[in-house]
């Protein structure tokens, strides 16, 4: 049996979401479906399996498309890496594996501003329990990180992604649950269930046996999903527009998708009349191959050519990311670090057999530490009228361009705010230095253990931001990267959130726990004098030391159409037919922690939505 020439669905994108989507349509045998992935197929990569080898995929163009931002003016005119997998697998092929929950207030948020209950926490909580089967951790790792807070029996049990919490944490980690249980924030509640904060220990997508990276081409993938006869994936095929049926007609029918084969071939990958497309391209390049199809802001496609077939102010706006700012600090001379493993070949050699020989040791996950806290600051937590005071005169003083959905956005985000049972702030142990010191923070140079010594590093995430940057083309080119502009940290809101958030960091370290495991009198990058106590050299120090989460979100998104959304609680692009977007880019609000387990969860639920409108046809 032959390729077919047309298909039922037509998914963009083979990574994150669009490979759940895929393995969930092509369950009916009826459906044939296409993927279009312009990576290769790199199951069975040991760079990719090892957890512990990541930092090796960065800016390698097997595997990442090494974007970088605009220059960003509130970071003194710093350009910051944007890591994307280019790879079956997406970014979930490249990324720390963290297996973090968003709050239950950020699905609510969903719903209130879509206006659709669908997306509330009740309605999505099955979603958080649908892609993974967890395995628990032993009883020896339950009691060294304190893991009293879990319920094995409340996570998923049936779904295709293996997460655990797996031995090997040391005692960095036991220091970062007893420093904050020393101030009083050790979590008292499962993180799945949404009503989190205090420290915890976060689950990994990591093989409880094999200790490999789960990803989406490992878990959504398997040999026996790849040869289901209904599910074509063409890899290393890029993308260069998607087509439509001829006339202006609304709403607009999707034809299929224009590609690029690896030896530059061309040709169209086309859907059945009754079929639809799926972008699932992720937050930079779904916004990208809209405008490339002529779907976004009409002033942008006209400036480069493009016959504008829907006009869309929204597409390629309300760019959301985590902005983190951290600290490095010395550690003790009996401890050790990956910058130890970093400088030493034969340590490097070590660690490699140990991951071979027992599946053990620093390559067999990136073991985090993470702690979900509400607005803190040198004192603790910051006083309630002095936050209000805060919220009210930076959004005043606010001079960031207005936009539709700004009010209603920046409303609920100071509710949030206003509630001290909602975390501000994501705070992560990274066993390794941070080096900002260069105009284009890339990856290699951010974890290049640039600093001599050896340090652990704190790092403060802000969960909720006020700043909205954009991604947009900059040519009719389809292969020209996009123009990327977080705008972090521009809103000033964000900056004075974060300058407190710094200063928690040396509050934390100076706790007994801590203390016992860092260098007395030792190094810290930036310098230890530079006292963050004073809020003007915080700010300095939360600007210097900014880099991203590598979560961007919010490109495509689902909002109503009058607040310039892209998508309608369906999905669906407004003024198509049959054009959806699953991916992290239809986020109204970015939501806290790490993202990987909500875009796992909404292309589930997108799946979902997909067969049951076509099952109304």
């Amino acid at each position: 049996m032959g390729i077919p020439t047309e298909f039922d669905f037509v998914i963009v994108g083979g990574g994150t979401a669009g490979l759940v989507v895929a393995a969930r349509l092509s369950e009916d045998p009826s459906k044939t479906i296409a993927v279009i992935e312009a990576g290769a197929n790199r199951k069975g990569d040991p760079r990719i399996d090892v957890p512990g080898l990541m930092g090796t995929l960065y800016e390698d163009p097997a595997y990442d498309w090494s974007y970088i931002t605009e220059p960003q003016t509130a970071l003194d005119g710093r350009q910051i890496a944007c890591p994307r997998g280019k790879v079956l697998g997406g970014s979930s092929a490249l990324n720390f594996s963290a297996i973090l929950y968003p709050s239950k207030a950020d699905f609510n948020d969903w719903a209130e501003i879509t206006g659709d209950q669908g997306w509330s926490a009740h309605a999505f909580a099955p979603y958080l329990r649908k892609f993974q089967t967890w395995t628990p951790a032993s009883e020896a790792t339950k009691k060294q990180l304190r893991l009293d807070y879990m319920e094995d029996a409340n996570q998923g049990n049936n779904g295709p992604l293996n997460v655990t919490i797996p031995d090997g944490y040391g005692p960095f980690h036991e220091a970062w649950v007893n420093g904050f249980d020393e101030l009083g924030h050790h979590s008292r509640s499962d993180p799945i269930g949404g009503e989190n904060l205090g420290s915890f220990t976060s689950p990994l997508s990591i093989h409880p046996e094999r200790r490999t990276r789960e990803y989406s081409a490992s878990a959504y993938f398997t040999d026996e999903v790849a040869q289901r006869p209904n599910l074509h994936v063409f890899t290393e095929t890029t993308v260069e527009k998607l087509e439509f049926a001829e006339g202006d007609a609304a709403p607009l029918r999707a034809t299929g998708a224009k590609v690029i084969r690896k030896d530059g071939s061309r040709a169209t990958i086309s859907v059945k009349d009754s079929g639809e497309v799926i972008l699932a391209a992720g937050s930079i390049q779904s916004p990208q191959l809209l405008e490339l199809s002529g779907i976004g802001n009409g002033e942008i496609l006209k400036q480069h050519g493009i016959p504008v077939r829907i006009h869309n102010a929204g597409i390629g706006e309300n760019l959301q990311d985590h902005t983190l700012s951290s600290v490095s600090y010395e550690i003790a001379d009996d401890q050790m670090s990956a910058d130890n493993v970093q400088r030493d070949a034969s340590l490097q050699a070590a660690v490699m057999k140990m991951f071979e020989d027992s599946h053990d040791g620093p390559l067999a996950g990136t073991l985090l530490s993470i702690a979900y806290l509400p607005p803190v600051d040198k004192d603790g937590t910051v006083d309630r009228a002095e936050l209000a005071t805060l919220i009210e005169e930076s959004l005043a003083s606010s001079t960031d361009a207005d936009f539709p959905a700004r009010k209603r956005q920046y409303d609920i985000l100071r509710a949030r705010l206003a509630n001290p049972q909602e975390p501000s702030v994501e705070l992560m142990y990274l066993p390794m230095q941070l080096n900002n010191d260069a105009q284009r923070n890339t990856m290699r140079q951010i974890f290049g253990g640039a600093e001599p010594g050896n340090y652990i590093t704190v790092v403060a995430i802000l969960n909720h931001p006020f700043s909205r940057g954009s991604v947009h083309i900059r040519s009719a080119d389809p292969l020209a990267p996009p123009a990327i502009d977080p705008r972090y940290l521009s809103h000033p809101l964000d900056l004075e959130l974060q300058a407190r958030h710094v200063q928690f960091l040396e509050r934390f370290v100076q706790t007994s726990a801590m203390r016992a495991v860092l260098k007395e009198g030792g190094r810290r990058v930036p310098s230890a004098e530079r006292d963050s106590a004073d809020l003007a050299t915080a700010k300095q120090m939360a600007t210097e030391r900014a880099f991203t989460c590598f979560h961007p979100s919010g490109t495509c998104a689902m909002m109503p159409r009058e607040l310039d959304g892209v998508v309608d609680t369906r999905l669906k692009v407004y003024g198509t037919a049959n054009l959806r977007v699953v991916d992290a880019s239809v986020f109204p609000l970015e939501t806290l922690g790490n993202i990987q387990a909500t875009v796992y969860a909404v292309a589930e639920k997108a799946a979902d939505m997909i067969r049951e409108d076509g099952a109304k046809r």
